[in-house]
């Protein structure tokens, strides 16, 4: 069997062929070292039973011949682990959350050790088991892994309606799966959260919180509990540190240990109460700095209680969107504690790409390394109406893991289709010198199809169809349909400049693209698993689906059009009726903060479509 070097996404720190295939078998003896937890053992058998292993032993040690397939697994530095790395050929890992993931063949049998450093490094060790052991036979391999960023995963800090706790719970195991380790509470629509954020929560709201508490510890994911109490909170007030110590100390009661301050999107040239102009001064940015600065102060006390190895607070600052030196900035570089960690959007709010200047920018400004808060893939603003935004997490330059705490997306109000952009961005956070936007994007969609080849052909189809990724101007930093483009524009150059075989190759290519575009809606439909995806993503499968069909209808005419026939303008109008129908499907109500007409490859299909009854003459 030929070797090849498998794909892990996201990419390892180092991987090597260790020689040899590993092929598991039926039966498996698996010996369990030191410091495994129960969650992780359950998910390497879960991996095993998946990979067709019907009877797994447990053994407290490894023989000198290998007679079958033996995995090993265990966080620290035992001795089974020592001989069990030294057998492999491996060293064990050495940097937090770190793992190594080694395979030797020999005697007939196989052994495969997966040693954390710690527990999250198991846990992530299992999840690149659960790629590799997708196929009933894989290359032995030499692992050592670790992560870029210390900070990875996502914050659910978006206007309109916030996900519902099945949509929060599933994403915390894609977060998982995807070696992610921070998920942030922080619904800009939760009452509690920010309006009454004084409020205790109803009980049944705050034990729905516990679950997801617990789902993110199964996943090795911090769960990061968000407060916004900037519209109304009297930073001078002891009554308001109060309310905030009480809110933290029942979120406390969950087993939540992060915590974060969001004072975004506020007004900070008023003040909210006489006392802290009393005791700050007239409003100003400056005042406002030194006033949030004094609550923040407090609470980070609270939190750490003496111990100065304790959890950092983050907040987001008011002035969140740019690294431009300000008074405002001043006064947090200058007041804030240094132990909390600032969030920070990038150059604007919705960045177009985010350089190692721009970070360092940044660390000067706010006068520490700051957390990446990156507005990709949200979809809560008005020129993202319309829209899923699903093109590969890109524009972020390799190198940004030494000038950054970590990155978190802000994910879309759709939870299934932000996956797409959050693979991405999690798969950068743990590795971006090696990091390929373009083979994460595909390894995305081969995650929603289950690895079926044709799912993931139509997953990508349609995600072409929404690569368009806007920002609060006029121009978007990344190209709306770029696949779909090439294929028109070749058609376009073909019937301009070609010959007549050069015509009928291009009208059959983009036949092929018609039928690609209108048969994927229900490939989708059929070989996604997730059904969260194919709901959420359902007014724009409805959409593409019309605009596929408009388009087949289009090549048809264009085809009539080249052989003198005179049914080529039915064809074109049957194209426009069709086009119209698609163009008239609107976003599900409730489901964003801006609604209207969904967009499918807009600028692109649309203008092709228009243009094609002037591009051959008709009888």
């Amino acid at each position: 069997m030929t070797e090849t070097l498998p794909g892990i996404f996201p990419t390892p720190t180092s991987m090597q062929l260790n020689g040899g295939t590993v092929t598991l078998g039926t039966s498996v003896v698996l010996v369990q070292a030191a410091k495994t937890d129960a969650e992780t053992v359950e998910l390497v058998r879960q991996i095993l039973s998946n990979a067709g292993v019907t009877r797994i032993r447990t053994a407290t040690h490894i023989p000198a011949k290998l007679d079958q397939s033996y995995i090993v697994i265990g966080a620290g530095n035992s001795a089974i682990l020592r001989s069990a790395v030294g057998r492999v050929k491996a060293a064990l890992p050495t940097e937090k959350e770190g793992y190594t993931l080694a395979s030797t063949v020999e005697d007939g049998g196989n052994l495969t050790v997966l040693a954390g450093f710690d527990g999250d490094g198991l846990f992530h060790a299992a999840q690149t088991l659960r790629q590799l052991a997708k196929r009933a036979s894989f290359p032995a391999v030499r692992i050592h892994d670790f992560p870029s960023m210390p900070v990875r995963g996502t914050i659910e800090g978006f206007y309109g309606a916030p996900w519902t706790m099945q949509d929060r719970s599933a994403h915390l195991a894609f977060l998982g799966r995807a070696k992610a380790n921070t998920y942030i509470y922080s619904p800009k629509d939760d009452p509690f959260a920010r309006d009454k954020w004084r409020d205790d929560y109803p009980a049944a709201t705050l034990k729905q919180l516990g679950e997801l508490v617990h789902q993110a510890e199964r996943n090795h994911i911090d769960f990061v509990y968000a407060i916004s109490p900037g519209p109304s909170v009297c930073y001078s007030s002891p009554a308001d540190l109060q309310a905030l110590r009480r809110k933290f100390d029942a979120i406390r009661g969950l087993s939540v240990r992060t915590f974060y301050v969001a004072l975004d999107d506020i007004e900070y040239t008023k003040w909210n109460c006489d006392a802290d102009k009393e005791k700050f001064g007239p409003a100003s940015d400056k005042a406002a700095a030194a006033a949030q600065a004094y609550l923040l102060n407090a609470v980070q006390a609270d939190l750490a209680s003496g111990n100065a190895a304790g959890p950092s607070l983050i907040m987001v600052p008011t002035e969140y969107y740019n690294a431009t030196e300000s008074p405002y900035k001043a006064g947090l570089r200058e007041k804030l504690d240094p132990r909390i960690i600032v969030q920070w959007t990038g150059t604007d709010v919705v960045p177009p790409a985010i350089s190692i200047p721009d970070a360092k920018a940044a660390t000067k400004a706010f006068g520490r390394k700051t957390l990446l808060w990156d507005n990709y893939p949200v979809n809560d603003y008005a020129q993202s109406t319309g829209r899923l935004l699903v093109a590969p997490y890109a524009r972020r330059e390799a190198g940004l893991s030494s000038e950054l705490t970590g990155i978190v997306a802000n994910p879309m109000n759709q939870e299934a289709p932000s996956r797409v952009a959050v693979m991405g961005l999690t798969a950068f956070a743990w590795n971006d010198k090696a990091y390929d936007a373009e083979l994460t994007w595909h390894a995305a969609a081969r995650e929603l199809a289950s690895d079926d080849p044709r799912t993931t052909a139509a997953l990508l189809t349609f995600f072409d169809t929404q690569h368009l990724a806007p920002t609060f101007g006029t121009q978007p930093w990344q190209p709306q349909a770029p696949r779909l483009k090439a294929v028109l524009d070749h058609v376009r150059e073909a019937l301009a400049q070609g010959d007549a075989a050069a015509r009928k190759a291009a009208l059959k290519d983009l036949a092929r693209q018609a039928d690609d575009i209108a048969n994927a809606p229900d490939i989708i439909r059929a070989g996604v698993a997730d059904k969260g995806f194919v709901a959420q993503s359902a007014p724009w499968l409805d959409a593409m689906q019309r605009w596929g069909r408009a388009l087949q209808l289009t090549a048809a005419g264009l085809s009539a059009a080249d052989e003198g026939s005179g049914t080529a303008q039915p064809f074109f109008a049957d194209a426009k009726r069709m086009a119209d129908e698609a163009a008239a499907i609107r976003s599900i109500p409730g489901a964003t903060r801006f609604e209207g007409p969904i967009k499918i490859a807009d600028g692109v299909l649309d203008l092709f479509i228009a243009d094609a009854p002037g591009l051959i003459a008709t009888p």
